[in-house]
This record gives structure tokens, C-alpha cells and sequence, in this order.
């Protein structure tokens, strides 16, 4: 191969990988309404959702009845899951917030610590979840993405890993109730 050559496979590869990247919390600092957690998760909210395997083919939906509140930089958010094949799970989140826009959470099937940053409308948390998966256990890496629509409502999309592979991806809708 001649140097041109390896220069411009380089270069495409270096294309490539950048188009390929993800975004960042900072790239949703302009966009309002701001997202506070402890402002849109305090009340009574509901949750509906679906769960995509890798290449996007439907797996299941869920609903999810939510309470949260808030005391000081503390928050709590419990819920309550019933997906279509009739499985229910509930899941806890102790919440901290631990700076500007940084916070800490914690639920008994997430392995270790979530860490999240809120930017503008958006909050991009990242922690490793443990899953049930055909009966075997299954500890997966979550990017979840959440986007303020408005003082109601709110997107969240999230990206499951294993191993550093997408596995699948969970959509949900999630509006206040009060």
C-alpha cells in the first residue's frame, strides 16, 4: 500500500469513528425547559414503555406507576412495573444530589452507584443494571437518556450493553399525575 492510501483509510477511519460517537449532556445546556429532578420527579407520575431486543424488534410493553419525593438534596422514587406478560417488579431509587447538576442513585438491582448530570432539558445517566434474562441473571450496562418535554412530561431512552454491544433498548413516556 502506498502512504496516500494508508493516509486516506486513516482518515475515513477517524470519519467514521466520530460520526459514530455519542452525544453529550453539554450538547443540551441551550435547550430549556431545565430539567430538575427534584421538580418533575415529585409527585405521582405514570409510565409507559417498551422493551426492544439489539435490532429493534419489539419485545414488550410495560406500565409503571410512580411516587417520588424529595427532602432537601434526598430524593426517593419508587416503582411499580406490570409489563403485558403479566410480570411485576418494583424498583426503589434513593437519589442524592451531590453538586450543580450531579447526582447519585441507588435501587436494589443496580450494581454499584447510577452517576447522572443534567444539562438544559436532559439528564444522561449511566450505572449497570441486573437483569433476568430467560431464567439466567444477567448484569447489563445502561446509558439512559432522559428528555423534559415540558412541565408534564418527560422521554427517557435507554441503551443496554453487555460487554461494550448494544442487547437492547427500552423507550418510555413518562407524564405527572399532579
Amino acid at each position: 500500500m502506498n502512504i496516500l492510501f494508508k493516509k486516506y483509510l486513516l482518515g475515513m477511519l477517524a470519519l467514521c469513528l466520530t460520526a459514530c460517537s455519542t452525544p453529550s449532556i453539554e450538547d443540551y445546556k441551550e435547550i430549556s425547559p431545565d430539567l430538575h429532578l427534584n421538580e418533575f420527579f415529585n409527585g405521582k407520575l405514570v409510565a409507559y414503555g417498551i422493551v426492544l431486543d439489539r435490532s429493534g424488534k419489539l419485545l414488550r410493553r410495560f406500565k409503571a406507576d410512580i411516587d417520588a419525593n424529595w427532602q432537601g438534596d434526598k430524593g426517593e422514587i419508587k416503582e411499580w412495573f406490570e409489563f403485558d406478560d403479566g410480570e411485576r417488579t418494583t424498583r426503589i431509587w434513593q437519589l442524592t444530589k451531590t453538586g450543580d447538576n450531579l447526582y447519585i442513585g441507588e435501587a436494589g438491582d443496580v450494581v454499584g452507584k447510577a452517576y447522572g448530570e443534567t444539562s438544559g432539558s436532559a439528564l444522561f445517566w449511566q450505572y449497570d443494571l441486573q437483569i433476568v434474562v430467560d431464567g439466567d441473571s444477567l448484569q447489563v450496562t445502561l446509558d439512559d437518556w432522559m428528555f423534559l418535554f415540558d412541565e408534564q412530561r418527560l422521554f427517557n431512552k435507554t441503551e443496554m450493553k453487555k460487554f461494550g454491544f448494544k442487547v437492547g433498548e427500552v423507550i418510555l413516556y413518562i407524564e405527572k399525575l399532579e
